[in-house]
C-alpha cells in the first residue's frame, strides 16, 4: 500500500475496524449509513480506552431508551493486539465499531467545529486527544 492511500495511520491494514479490513464498509459507502442520523454526541478524553468505553455505555443506554439504531464510533482498543495481521477473526465482533475517520468523518474538523482541542502530534511526548461519536436517529 503506497503512502498516499495509507496516509499517516500507523494501524492501516492491522485492525478489523479499519476500512482496509476484508469486508469493511469503505468511507465512501458510509455516507448512506450516516445520512439516517439526525443527532450526535461527541466524546472527548485523553485516553483511547476510556473514550471507547464511554461511547459503548452511551450507545447501550440509548438503545434501552428507544434509540434502537444508536451507533457508536471510536478507535478500537478492545484487544492489546488485533488478530487481523495474523489472519484470525475479530475476538469481539459484537462490540467492534469503526472509528469516525474510518467512516469518512473528518475528526479534526469535527472537534474544531465544537471548539475542542485537537492537533497533530509533534512527538510521543504530546498529550493525545481522543474522540468518539455516538449517533442517534
Amino acid at each position: 500500500m503506497d503512502r498516499k492511500r495509507k496516509g499517516c495511520c500507523s494501524t492501516w491494514g492491522k485492525n478489523w475496524t479499519c476500512p482496509s479490513a476484508p469486508g469493511a464498509l469503505k468511507p465512501w459507502e458510509a455516507k448512506e449509513v450516516l445520512s439516517h442520523y439526525k443527532k450526535g454526541l461527541l466524546i472527548h478524553t485523553h485516553d483511547k480506552d476510556i473514550s471507547q468505553r464511554i461511547s459503548f455505555e452511551i450507545e447501550s443506554k440509548a438503545y434501552v431508551d428507544g434509540y434502537y439504531f444508536a451507533f457508536s464510533m471510536s478507535d478500537c482498543g478492545l484487544c492489546p493486539e488485533c488478530t487481523l495481521p495474523d489472519g484470525g477473526p475479530c475476538r469481539f465482533p459484537g462490540m467492534a465499531r469503526p472509528a469516525m475517520q474510518a467512516m469518512g468523518i473528518d475528526v479534526f474538523a469535527t472537534a474544531r467545529g465544537q471548539g475542542l482541542p485537537i492537533e497533530t502530534l509533534a512527538d510521543e511526548s504530546c498529550k493525545e486527544n481522543w474522540y468518539s461519536l455516538v449517533l442517534f436517529e
